[in-house]
């Protein structure tokens, strides 16, 4: 009886709170409103159609209406033959990024920190930033053109110095590379930014001081710069492994051709043969919701052990 009673006034007492806390803060709570709306409407409503993933979808009868078949399409894929070389395709892709394309920004980041001439920083960040804007399209239509095996701009130079010419797009095992360092030039710059952002929050009086004492730059930067920022570089760690199984579909699928497919075949590419063109929707909702679920599993395992490591994590 003395529970039930002190349950309402609890209640009562924080409904008292709420109300007080949005006459106060009305219009923060107002700035709230539409990205939670946005998020409710665009992000968490859509997540319902990933009960495909357990149905037989029937054009006619609509999601509800289509029969339940459990974990059968998982099981299929599973099964399937491919199933190891997707994986392995998208593992290696996605960890050979990571290894490579992760630390890139950072050390570009600590190197306009340290240039003082400001017109050359500024020419720099501007020609590191610029090639973020470039669409998908145009990014794959400039590295065939470099890359064409008769007239493009890398053959032509190796031909130049006797070399021969190379079909590197025909190539599965350079197709990773391709792919990664095509990725690393357009994106260090403004991935960059972050960094730097980071690094103007670093103490002055850190800088007097190790100056002070003597310190050379490279000791600044293993000493001040690197501490500073390691806060972010954890965050953008682990925000990295959290989606270390979603590749970017546009440019893999079109750089992708039947020679190099046996290396280029990822989920996500596969996703799309079988759900759009095939119009096996269930089949490829219950191969999106693994590559999401896998996705979770480590984004909240390298949460954790950053957490315990450094103290440092998202929640």
């Amino acid at each position: 009886m003395e529970r039930s009673r002190v349950a309402p006034r609890e209640h009562g007492r924080l409904l008292l709170a709420a109300t007080k806390s949005f006459r106060k803060h009305w219009q923060l709570y107002l700035i709230v409103i539409p990205p939670a709306l946005f998020f409710l409407i665009f992000k968490y409503y859509p997540m319902l159609n990933a009960i495909l993933a357990f149905k037989d979808y029937n054009v006619t009868k609509g999601i509800w209406g289509s029969p339940w078949v459990g974990f059968k399409h998982f099981q299929l894929f599973f099964d399937n033959p491919i199933f190891w070389t997707l994986i392995k395709n998208t593992l290696l892709i996605s960890g050979y990024l990571l290894i490579v394309g992760f630390p890139i920004p950072i050390l570009l980041a600590l190197a306009l920190n340290e240039i003082r001439n400001g017109k050359f920083k500024r020419f720099v960040q501007l020609v590191s930033f610029a090639p973020y804007f470039i669409s998908t399209v145009v990014m794959v239509s400039i590295i065939m053109l470099f890359l064409a095996p008769r007239l493009g701009f890398v053959n032509v130079a190796m031909n130049y110095f006797g070399l021969g010419s190379i079909n590197f797009l025909g190539e599965p095992g350079m197709f990773r590379s391709i792919y990664v360092w095509s990725d690393i030039w357009q994106t260090a710059g403004y991935s960059a930014v972050i960094f730097l952002a980071a690094l103007a929050g670093v103490d002055p009086s850190l800088y007097e001081a190790a100056k002070v004492d003597g310190a050379s730059r490279f000791q600044k930067i293993r000493h001040i710069d690197l501490p500073g920022i390691m806060p972010t570089i954890t965050i953008v760690f682990i925000l990295n492994v959290g989606s270390v199984m979603s590749l970017g579909f546009e440019k893999i699928y079109l750089l992708q051709n039947p020679l190099n497919k046996i290396n280029s075949e990822v989920i996500a590419t596969y996703v799309y043969q079988i759900g759009l063109l095939n119009a096996n929707y269930s089949f490829a909702t219950a191969v999106g919701l693994f590559n999401s679920v896998i996705n979770l599993i480590l984004l909240v395992g390298v949460n954790m052990v950053a957490k315990r490591l450094s103290n440092t994590s998202i929640w």
